[in-house]
């Protein structure tokens, strides 16, 4: 339901494979996948290549959040995890505000307002 694109921030081959790394989620996931974009190894700034207004601005272009993490020192790890979730989360709310059928399984489902159908059997108490 997400996905984390992460790049590396010493990295600018990383950083560029970020466009076809979300080519691939656009084919190959489902329409309603969340990303967040992640720039990683924060902590080591001196070997920075890729700034992290260029990071933004690309985030802001594909129309996701952005972070820079640092798995090493921890840094924003726990956020962008829970972040994430969050916007999952929203999504699927709108999503059931918009369609309430899929609280009861899609089309397939029965609302929990309709009397459930007879059975034909009549040892059956369902």
């Amino acid at each position: 339901m997400g996905f984390i694109l992460m790049y590396d921030i010493t990295n600018e081959e990383s950083f560029n494979s970020v466009q076809d790394w979300v080519t691939q989620i656009k084919t190959y996931s489902w329409d309603n996948a969340q990303v967040i974009l992640v720039g990683n190894k924060c902590d080591m700034e001196e070997e920075r290549v890729v700034s992290a207004e260029r990071g933004r601005q690309l985030a802001d272009q594909l129309g996701v959040e952005f972070y820079e993490t640092s798995a090493k020192e921890n840094i924003n790890v726990k956020t962008v995890f829970e972040r994430l979730v969050d916007i999952i989360c929203d999504k699927m709310s709108e999503s059931l505000d918009s369609e309430p059928a899929m609280l009861a399984g899609g089309a397939r489902g029965q609302r929990l307002t309709e009397q459930p159908q007879n059975n034909a059997n009549p040892n059956c108490n369902c």
